[in-house]
């Protein structure tokens, strides 16, 4: 990445780990119910592939953990934030909340709460695109736990079959809700079990988010190439539990503070002022905009917008 998008990607990360946190806040207060999977920790994952990428112009799904990734896409983290509070300004008129945050117009397509649900609908959306001959491509953002779901072996092969223009991003943050990987998955290595069907596949750190943007290049430039679909998985950590009923007790504090040692903002921060870029006052600075913009425009907004109308109940309820 040139300099002057290195800095304001680490903004860009700033803005993201205080939105999280922010709704982890605002859900201890009863202000955002129902299901809420955090994402910090694991920032440079989304942020690092979607810039090797075109946020609005390529297709992008992920799973439940999607804030961010529909944020990076273009979407107004007002219309996110009001979304988690179910107001009727939310992305998806407040009906779907923190697990099914939509927007269309930057093709954003949507999480879902169904463990590997997005697999095929990313091969749909790419053979979508191979058929009407865009130069688009269909980005996929799972955990390491929906690859041990049947859909992810069903639908690689399509994939490889049909050479769909697919990039499959494997966020292993280690975890699938309280289980370790070593105690679910035969193969740990996530990117080897691709390799029955041909697809081209890496490995990477997840953390540093130069890295990551570094192999989703190659990626993503061998997918819009038309040489079919690819396999990156990124590892990770999420410092967070699973979801806001997670005590996190099936994981020590000091593997916690093993990774926090390798915050993917840190890195990139202490690169830029190792480099002599900027200064550690400006990343302070950096947070406190941050702060206030997320405290008097994204949460005012969402405080401040009206619930949905009980008339239109069935508005938007197809049957």
């Amino acid at each position: 990445m040139k300099l002057e998008d290195k800095k304001r990607v680490l903004r860009e990360m700033v803005l993201h780990r205080r939105f999280e946190e922010r709704c982890y806040q605002a859900y201890i207060e009863r202000k955002i119910g129902g299901f809420l999977h955090l994402y910090p920790g694991q920032e440079a994952c989304c942020n690092g592939v979607m810039e090797a990428a075109r946020p609005g112009h390529d297709y992008v799904i992920t799973g439940y953990r999607d804030h961010i990734h529909a944020i990076k896409c273009g979407s107004d983290p007002k219309a996110v934030m009001a979304e988690l509070y179910g107001k009727e300004t939310g992305c998806s008129k407040g009906r779907g909340g923190s697990m099914h945050i939509f927007d269309v117009a930057h093709r954003f397509m949507g999480g879902y709460a169904l463990v590997g649900g997005p697999f095929p609908l990313a091969a749909g959306i790419a053979k979508g695109i191979q058929l009407k001959g865009g130069d688009e491509i269909s980005l996929c953002f799972l955990g390491d736990a929906a690859n041990n779901q049947g859909v992810f072996h069903e639908t690689l092969n399509m994939a490889a079959l049909w050479k769909l223009p697919v990039l499959f991003v494997c966020e292993n943050n280690q975890y699938g809700i309280g289980t370790s990987i070593d105690r679910s998955t035969a193969v740990l290595d996530q990117y080897k079990r691709v390799c029955s069907y041909g697809i081209e596949s890496a490995q990477c750190d997840g953390q540093d988010i130069d890295v990551v943007y570094e192999h989703a290049r190659t990626a993503v430039d061998y997918v819009r190439s038309g040489k079919g679909p690819y396999f990156l998985e990124l590892m990770t950590y999420r410092y967070r539990g699973h979801s806001m009923s997670d005590s996190r007790g099936y994981r020590t504090r000091e593997e916690e503070e093993v990774w926090k040692q390798r915050d993917p903002i840190n890195i990139l921060r202490d690169r830029l002022i190792a480099t002599g870029e900027m200064s550690m006052d400006d990343f302070v600075a950096i947070e406190k905009e941050t702060d206030i913009y997320i405290e008097n425009e994204v949460i005012k907004f969402a405080e401040d917008s009206p619930e949905p109308n009980v008339a239109d109940l069935e508005k938007y309820v197809l049957a």
